[in-house]
């Protein structure tokens, strides 16, 4: 099957740093009217109208990012109404209620949390890269499944659940990969050297975005990749940014809205937002 075509998306609103040598915007998610986005050694989250892409309100997180370069995973539920942060320093979820005063909770996680993800269940998806593993928990921190990936990659940054029950993941490393895990940690497809001449090798892919059509969007070290859900046919967006997207680490994408938010590290440290992302 090959992959879908996409509309060329335009860029609407870029959302800059607020502050000087503020730090890579290291993840971004968004439900409803709103937008969440988290900074390296941060112990908060920026929430943005989405809108006007102004900002609102932060909501704090004690103790989240405060070392290591996270935190690298924001997720959020709009069947719980709550944010969910990883903390790679200390192995944690944070859970962040968005009604009643943004009350927080924490439950410990395997070694190394990255990205997470929300599946259709309204469960997290956790990526532990230190420990190569997925974890899947309950809304509350009940711990429902566990998939090693010793055989699979290592260094997996971010996994999202597709239709199928199984798993895309991607690995953070130079060589980078990306792969689909069924629930016993079996290897179904593996992203090797796909791409169309001139698109170069994937290097560094960090974080997911899967459309309802099971269209996969992966953030590499410099460009957004899609692929269809054999990882296969793969694809550069046309994103028409000065310069380039320099570092994507976080990739959100809004159906809703047709819109695409990218977060950046490096020099630039913003979100872009694309609309007319027509599936």
């Amino acid at each position: 099957m090959a992959v879908r075509k996409f509309s060329a998306p335009r860029l609407t609103h870029v959302i800059p740093s607020t502050a000087e040598n503020a730090e890579p915007v290291t993840a971004v998610t968004s439900v409803g009217d709103q937008i969440f986005a988290v900074r390296s050694i941060s112990q908060q989250v920026d929430v943005y109208d989405a809108t006007t892409c102004t900002l609102q309100r932060h909501i704090m997180i004690p103790g989240l990012g405060v070392s290591n370069g996270g935190p690298f995973g924001l997720s959020v539920c709009s069947q719980y109404q709550c944010l969910y942060a990883s903390d790679y320093s200390y192995n944690m979820i944070h859970r962040a209620e968005l009604t009643d005063g943004n009350a927080v909770t924490q439950w410990s996680v395997a070694g190394g949390p990255r990205g997470l993800s929300v599946n259709k269940a309204h469960n997290v998806v956790v990526a532990c890269s230190g420990a190569n593993k997925l974890q899947e928990y309950t809304t509350h921190g009940t711990l429902l499944l566990e998939i090693s990936l010793k055989n699979a990659l290592t260094e997996p940054w971010h996994a999202v659940q597709l239709s199928s029950g199984d798993y895309v993941v991607s690995q953070c490393t130079s060589l980078g990969a990306v792969i689909i895990v069924g629930a016993d940690g079996r290897v179904v497809c593996r992203y090797l050297s796909l791409l169309p001449p001139g698109l170069g090798q994937t290097a560094y892919p960090r974080s997911l975005a899967v459309t309802k059509y099971d269209d996969i969007f992966v953030a590499d070290d410099n460009k957004i990749l899609s692929l269809n859900s054999f990882l296969r046919g793969a694809r550069k967006l046309a994103l028409p940014v000065d310069g380039g997207i320099q570092c994507p680490y976080g990739l959100c994408l809004d159906e809703s809205r047709g819109r695409l938010y990218i977060s950046e590290g490096r020099e630039q440290r913003r979100v872009l937002v694309f609309d007319g992302v027509k599936l």
